[in-house]
């Protein structure tokens, strides 16, 4: 997708959690949101957005985005996310629709369980009074669901693997990675779940059953990381929920995801002026509202925004992306004086790319030519040279020199 550097954001969750209305919110797709369990068959994909200032106004200069949005000084840079099939407990095991949304899963890089603070929905999804259920609950049998799936699919022959690891001499990442690689699961971070766990990786087949799924559940962090979205903030039972939440080794959003898709949908019509993520809104027209919908969008200011600063979306997205997979935005030009392309358009373009990515291997994000007759880089704020090894930062603003440009 242009804007970002195919990193996918799954939205999970048991059913009935508000977990459509968040994607919903998030992209404006349409998706179907009813109050009973699985009416999510088939993943819905949209894209949503990552917030971050705009350079422009560093520069001084009236951009001209291309591949992104930018409002009042805003830039929102695209990405993909998918809404996931409601999981119930025993989905490893073929419950509910099972392993057909564990598969779509594996195609995440990273996770936002959306849970119902409020405690109103049961542990198969089903709607109950505020308060019966204990949240906590859905955090930890999501985590057990993903570890025992991954489970699953290692040990059968795990004896095997762990053995032709050690005869092979090359450490247990290698195999694994070969195993894995389905589930977008890396080298780097198979090693890094064996040192996080305190496990022998010289002799893997002397893990005991405990170290293995010791492994496994520190691989599934460290592969799939997860924020935790406390959606229905704006109900009596939620705030006591979200500070227990918030002792789990999460990162905890606040949310209103109905009040964000309402802002979202009335902003869409230019009933109020809103961007993703802003504390306030304020009314454009209010003539052309009822006094009942006058009054749910002053709902929505004084229980969701005055209290909780946002709705809570927005704030998930930017997590999820800059601190979950460490993501940077960096924006790349042509013409240095200008700040342009080639067709005069300024700042058209932002991307988010990993950060500790360098100069040419940013090149060869923007174009496979500029990577193979890369010579240097120039930092548009300072015009300084950078070399091909050079970190980018976050927001920097680079031309990249080529031998084709060159000449």
């Amino acid at each position: 997708m242009p804007g970002s550097y195919s990193r996918l954001l799954g939205i999970v969750g048991k059913p009935n959690t508000g977990k459509s209305t968040f994607f919903s919110a998030a992209t404006l797709a349409v998706a179907e949101i009813a109050n009973y369990p699985f009416t999510t068959i088939k993943p819905n994909r949209g894209v949503g957005y990552v917030r971050t200032p705009c350079v422009h106004e560093d520069f001084k200069v009236k951009d001209n985005p291309r591949n992104s949005l930018c409002l009042d000084g805003v830039r929102l840079v695209p990405v993909e996310i998918i809404d996931i099939a409601g999981i119930v407990p025993g989905a490893w095991e073929g419950k509910g629709l099972g392993n057909q949304f564990l598969d779509e899963i594996r195609r995440a890089d990273a996770l936002i369980h959306v849970v119902d603070a409020s405690g109103g929905t049961d542990c198969e999804g089903k709607t109950c009074k505020p308060g019966e259920h204990d949240p906590l609950e859905d955090v930890k049998f999501l985590e057990r669901e993903i570890t025992m799936w991954i489970v699953s699919l290692l040990k059968k022959d795990w004896s095997k693997i762990a053995r032709t690891a050690e005869a092979d001499k090359k450490g247990i990442a290698i195999p694994l990675e070969e195993r894995l690689t389905g589930l977008g699961i890396k080298r780097h971070q198979i090693a890094e779940a064996v040192r996080k766990a305190n496990l022998n990786v010289d002799k893997p087949a002397n893990w005991s059953d405990e170290d293995f799924y010791r492994f496994i559940d520190t691989l599934r962090r460290i592969s799939k990381p997860m924020l935790i979205v406390a959606n229905k903030i704006d109900l009596p039972t939620a705030q006591a929920n979200v500070e227990r939440l918030r002792k789990l080794d999460y990162t905890v959003i606040t949310c209103s995801a109905e009040a964000e898709l309402a802002l979202r949908r009335a902003a869409e019509k230019q009933l109020v002026n809103y961007k993703p993520g802003d504390h306030d809104f304020k009314i454009n027209q209010p003539e052309k509202l009822s006094s009942g919908q006058i009054k749910a969008l002053e709902a929505i200011r004084e229980k969701v925004l005055q209290k909780n600063g946002s709705t809570g979306v927005q704030e998930a997205m930017n997590v999820a992306y800059y601190k979950l997979l460490n993501m940077i935005t960096v924006y790349p030009v042509e013409d240095l004086e200008h700040l342009s392309d080639h067709n005069g358009k300024v700042l058209p373009d932002a991307y988010l790319v990993p950060q500790g990515i360098t100069a040419h291997n940013f090149a060869y994000i923007i174009h496979t030519d500029l990577g193979e007759n890369f010579l240097y880089a120039i930092d548009a704020r300072d015009k300084r040279r950078i070399g091909e090894d050079a970190i980018l930062k976050d927001r920097d603003v680079i031309s990249i020199v080529s031998a084709k440009k060159r000449a």
